[in-house]
């Protein structure tokens, strides 16, 4: 059992689901304010200080939500039974804006076929 899966196991199911599908819209929300709303921002007033501010918060809180999922999806692989296939997909969906809101409603159920 690797540390990751050690941390998790102190947690009940329902729990790990509940904050699994939690960052995965919260990502995605960070991922928009990030790239939709920030950039360009910044893009269009590149004199003022108060873009640059929000990039880096917003660009920090991205990058927690960003670990965060990665981490969970090592308990979620094991809680909704995917195989390796599932698995990747969830891992790659971190790398593209707005996937993880994809996986969070076909990957993270128990009753898909």
């Amino acid at each position: 059992m690797n540390f990751i899966e050690k941390f998790f196991t102190k947690y009940p199911e329902e729990k790990i689901i509940k904050w699994f599908k939690q960052i995965c819209v919260a990502e995605a929300i960070t991922c928009f304010l990030l790239y939709g709303i920030a950039m360009i921002w910044k893009r269009y007033d590149d004199e003022g200080l108060l873009p640059t501010i929000f990039i880096i918060v917003v660009g920090n809180i991205h990058g927690l939500f960003f670990t965060l999922y990665l981490l969970f999806c090592v308990p979620a692989r094991k809680i909704f039974k995917w195989d390796d296939e599932d698995f990747v997909f969830a891992l790659l969906a971190a790398f593209f804006p707005f996937a993880t809101i994809w996986v969070e409603k076909k990957l993270a159920r128990f009753d898909r076929e």
